[in-house]
Order: structure tokens, then C-alpha cells, then sequence
């Protein structure tokens, strides 16, 4: 009997002795084998290879006496220059000022602030964000060096965004200023110099680690404080790492001016 080869094998009606029904499910048995076959081999992937150097490093940290710095080259302490690790730069005479911004919790909302100081061609030195006291409200502390017209001028243009409520310019006067800093200290050198450990103290910086490679100093204060007590220590020659949060800062005044704000457009709309 003679199939047609304009329709299928299920459709010429002579499934028994046609045979290519059973073709096609040995076909397809045969491709989930190999898929299986395959999704059983362990392969050399990158998350594998890292989960097994982490296995490794653990069973030797586990192994040794104590911890031990694996790279050579954070043990090896070098002097900052300036412009790397959180040195001051002249300015030309620039004041600090620091923008406090109160705007609703919206996404892309911090890349429309950035832009305001990118095309005035201000550099930020430092941003903090977080959620205020307010709920849906987000606090911007930005920082940058500029002059008093131009810190009024950002404050003008980022107040036109839709979603910003508030933005005030300050200088480190009109305001409570922390920061908090991280440094690591060779521990041979801290062991050889006790200088390194009386700046620590009168500086009234915290010991968070101390390791035969390496000795963790944490400090918290205004800006002077963090950058005189790294440049102390960074003299004697005993500073590996060191980095720097950013500025968070309140306003001196009893009365809170995004309150005001807030108080002012409920009293206009209920009008």
C-alpha cells in the first residue's frame, strides 16, 4: 500500500507497517537522554570554580593559627598623594558648602540632581543618601566646592525638579557635621612605632581588627578630625587602605525647615 506523502505517518492509516511513528519517538528518546546525560556532567563554570576557592580558603583559614593577609600587595604600606585616598586638594580658595535636598522616594530621581551640578561643571565631593523622618521623604547631603552665588544658583535649579520638596545651601558653620573613616594600619609598623598607636588615642579612633598582617582603626568626627588623623598617620608611613563615608549632616536651627515647608503647602491646600 502505497502512503501519501502530502500527509503524516499518524494520518495514512497504516501505523503498523509504515514504522515512522516509532522513528520519531526513538528520535526523541534519544535527544532527551543526551539532554539529561548532559545536565548530569559537572561543568568547570565560574561559579563553581569560585565556589570551590572560597571551600579552600576556609579550610586553610580554619587549618592556620590565625588570619593572614593573602595578597601581597595590601601588605605593603605606601604615602597618599594627593587626590587618592581622601586628601584635600586646593580649591583656589573655594568654600565648602554642603546642599541639604528633601525630595519624594521616586526612581532616576538622584541622576536628574547629578546633572544639575554636571552641566554647571561643579564637582560633588561627597553624597549621602537616605530616608528622612518624613515617611516618603528621602534627605540628600551633597557637599561641593563653589562660591555663594553658584551654591544658591543649584539650589534654584534643582528646587524646579517636580519631585524635589526643599534644597538649602550651608556653610560648615550653620551646621552639625560627622563622618566616619576607615583605616588599615600594618600591624608590624604599629607594633615597631608607638607613635602610630598615641595618634590613635588622642585622636579617640576605635581599634575594630587587629591581625598579625593588618590592624583596623575606625574614626568618627567632622571632616578635619578624619583627614588630620589620616595624614598623621599616613606620615609615618603605616596606612595600607583608607577610605572615607560621606558627609551627614542637621542644620543648627530649632525649627526644621522642611516641617515648615510641609506645613505651609498643607495650609495652601486646604485653602
Amino acid at each position: 500500500m502505497e502512503t501519501n506523502k502530502n500527509i503524516g505517518a499518524a494520518e495514512c492509516g497504516d501505523c503498523n507497517t509504515c514504522g515512522k511513528c516509532g522513528e520519531e519517538q526513538n528520535v526523541t528518546e534519544q535527544f532527551d537522554a543526551a539532554v539529561r546525560a548532559a545536565a548530569s556532567v559537572e561543568r568547570d563554570s565560574y561559579e563553581k570554580n569560585l565556589a570551590r576557592q572560597r571551600k579552600a580558603t576556609l579550610a586553610n583559614d580554619q587549618r592556620s593559627d590565625g588570619q593572614r593577609e593573602t595578597f601581597s600587595r595590601n601588605a605593603v604600606a605606601r604615602r597618599a598623594s594627593a587626590a587618592v585616598e581622601g586628601s584635600l586638594l586646593n580649591h583656589e580658595g573655594l568654600t565648602l558648602y554642603t546642599l541639604i535636598i528633601y525630595s519624594e522616594n521616586y526612581a532616576g530621581l538622584l541622576n536628574q540632581i547629578t546633572a544639575v551640578f554636571t552641566r554647571r561643571q561643579v564637582n560633588i565631593e561627597s553624597l549621602n543618601v537616605c530616608s528622612s523622618s518624613t515617611p516618603g521623604v528621602h534627605k540628600y547631603t551633597i557637599t561641593c566646592y563653589c562660591r555663594q552665588e553658584m551654591a544658591e544658583m543649584l539650589c534654584k535649579q534643582i528646587e524646579k525638579k517636580i519631585d524635589v520638596l526643599q534644597a538649602n545651601c550651608f556653610v560648615d558653620d550653620e551646621i552639625f557635621i560627622l563622618e566616619t573613616s576607615l583605616l588599615k594600619l600594618s600591624t608590624p609598623l604599629v607594633l615597631a612605632n608607638p607613635e602610630i598607636s598615641r595618634i590613635v588615642r588622642r585622636f579617640d579612633a576605635r581599634i575594630v581588627e587587629v591581625n598579625p598582617t593588618y590592624t583596623t582603626v575606625e574614626k568618627t568626627g567632622v571632616t578635619s578630625d578624619v583627614l588630620d588623623h589620616f595624614n598623621l598617620l599616613n606620615e609615618l608611613g603605616c596606612v595600607l587602605q583608607f577610605v572615607r563615608s560621606g558627609r551627614i549632616a542637621i542644620t543648627k536651627s530649632c525649627i526644621e525647615r522642611l516641617d515648615q515647608y510641609i506645613a505651609k503647602r498643607e495650609e495652601e491646600r486646604d485653602r
